[in-house]
């Protein structure tokens, strides 16, 4: 039972404000998101960073929000949703200036962590404040112009980041967040009504009962995994300290499906959902093309600037039509896949997506962005866009409604994993480690090594949805309820 909440209407001004609240919160991390790949090379060079300081970077946020937004959701549902949300932001905006205030790799890393911790309570705090607050028949217009305008802001972020870094500094791209969660603090306190689920409240958590443990084993897996891939290229695949963390993170992971299993529907993570095949294989195809994604995106950040010469406003343009494809055809994707089912868009797209990163390892110095970057990367959207929504809906699709709200966020936990996953693992495997990202020789070589296995990922993941994936009845079914 969910505490009675006003019921905004869209055309209120408390329904306006909790809107403008939810879309600059979002509005932050999406920026974060896409923006900080941009800004590696520089920070890089004036900090100066080795391939681990650049993968920690990225991976410190993401390990921290894949292993908690889970858990950042059940703390809303127990204390108050538009609260937790609250504390997010604040939490959010703090690591930022200290991500800004950065002098050195350490210190830029930990604050990463924090900040994908504050991220961990605002994600969900997000969504679920509108589904909470918004009267019945106007929700599903809520919801999609939050979607809609947190995506407007995602398409302008790499040009606004990459506009800072060029005409101020590399550390304005996270002051930025500065004003925006004042503004969305002061939104929130005047508009955004409070709720919470008093059965989880009354009874100290109920079947949603707060999974601590198993927020803590996933965390230790992905980052004992993590370590060890990033590691390993400066001390050895042999050094006890990268076979203890690979050895740590295999661990955690065992304890956390046995603790998991264990607590049965109050866990985190209720594993009676992976006996639906359908929920299986998609989470497992959503780390594969989510690896190739964030593989994809790191690497071409840096070789745009350190190779091909480009400024950070021209590298941060450069990924504007992958956006703005998904912006415009994923509603119509989504469409497709109701009307013939998930298996043909998820098998095609991976394909179309390979086939742009295939084009875009011929760019080199002097490249054309009309002309050599844009073609690849438009393809890469294209495909994309034929998996974003029917696999957000097939996802949802393959469990029962009561398990929707877990199953997304495990997804969204997949997603961001496969990203964390490849950004650690792909400079081993192309050779690329100390300072090799500012050598133009190695770093071009590296990147052509890494677009050629993200999209190797990508066919992978096409095979897997062109073999394994149908519509939800025929065979797989839905976890049971």
């Amino acid at each position: 039972m969910t505490a009675p909440a006003p019921a905004l209407r869209t055309g209120s001004a408390a329904g306006r404000g909790t809107l403008l609240a939810a879309i600059l919160a979002s509005g932050m991390v999406f920026l974060d998101s896409t923006v900080v790949n941009v800004a590696l090379p520089r920070l890089g060079a004036e900090l100066d960073a080795t391939v681990a300081g650049l993968q920690w970077t990225v991976n410190g946020y993401l390990l921290m929000l894949a292993a908690f937004v889970l858990l950042g959701g059940a703390l809303g549902d127990r204390f108050g949703r538009r609260r937790v949300f609250l504390l997010g932001v604040v939490w959010f905006a703090a690591a930022s200036v200290l991500c800004g205030l950065a002098q050195d790799t350490g210190w830029l890393v930990a604050a990463r962590f924090l900040q994908g911790a504050g991220g961990a309570l605002l994600t969900p705090g997000s969504l679920s404040v509108l589904q909470a607050s918004f009267h019945p028949d106007d929700r599903g217009r809520a919801i999609g112009t939050w979607s809609g305008l947190s995506g407007v802001s995602t398409a302008l972020g790499p040009l606004l980041g990459g506009w800072l870094i060029d005409t101020l500094s590399w550390r304005w791209i996270f002051f930025v967040n500065l004003p925006l969660a004042v503004g969305v603090v002061l939104a929130a306190l005047r508009w955004v009504p409070e709720s919470r689920d008093e059965e989880v409240s009354r009874t100290g958590g109920g079947r949603r009962r707060f999974d601590v443990a198993g927020a803590l084993l996933g965390a230790l897996a992905l980052g004992g995994v993590t370590y060890a891939l990033i590691d390993a290229p400066a001390r050895g695949l042999d050094s006890p300290a990268v076979l203890a963390a690979a050895v740590l993170g295999v661990v955690a992971v065992v304890v956390f499906v046995l603790v998991e299993r264990r607590r049965g529907d109050t866990a985190m993570l209720p594993t009676g959902l992976f006996s639906s095949r359908l929920f299986s294989v998609l989470n497992v195809f959503t780390v594969v093309v989510y690896a190739a994604l964030g593989g994809f995106t790191f690497f071409l950040a840096v070789y745009l600037q350190n190779v091909v010469g480009w400024s950070a406003l021209l590298t941060g343009l450069a990924t504007v039509p992958m956006t703005v494809l998904l912006l415009v055809g994923s509603p119509r994707a989504g469409a497709l896949s109701a009307r013939i089912g998930p298996r043909l868009p998820l098998t095609v797209g991976p394909v179309i997506a390979a086939a742009g990163l295939l084009l875009l390892r011929r760019v080199g110095p002097g490249a054309s962005y009309w002309v050599d970057v844009l073609p690849g990367v438009a393809l890469f959207g294209a495909g994309l866009t034929l998996v974003v929504a029917p696999l957000t809906t097939s996802v949802l699709g393959a469990v029962s409604d009561r398990f929707a709200g877990v199953a997304s966020g495990f997804n969204n936990a997949a997603s961001r994993a496969g990203g964390l996953l490849a950004v650690a693992a792909l400079p081993l495997l192309v050779g690329l480690s100390g300072t090799g990202y500012e050598q133009k020789d190695a770093l071009a070589d590296a990147y052509r090594g890494a677009l050629a296995w993200c999209a190797g990922l990508l066919l992978a993941g096409a095979v897997l949805a062109a073999v394994l994936i149908h519509r939800p009845g025929r065979g797989e079914g839905r976890a049971p309820s």
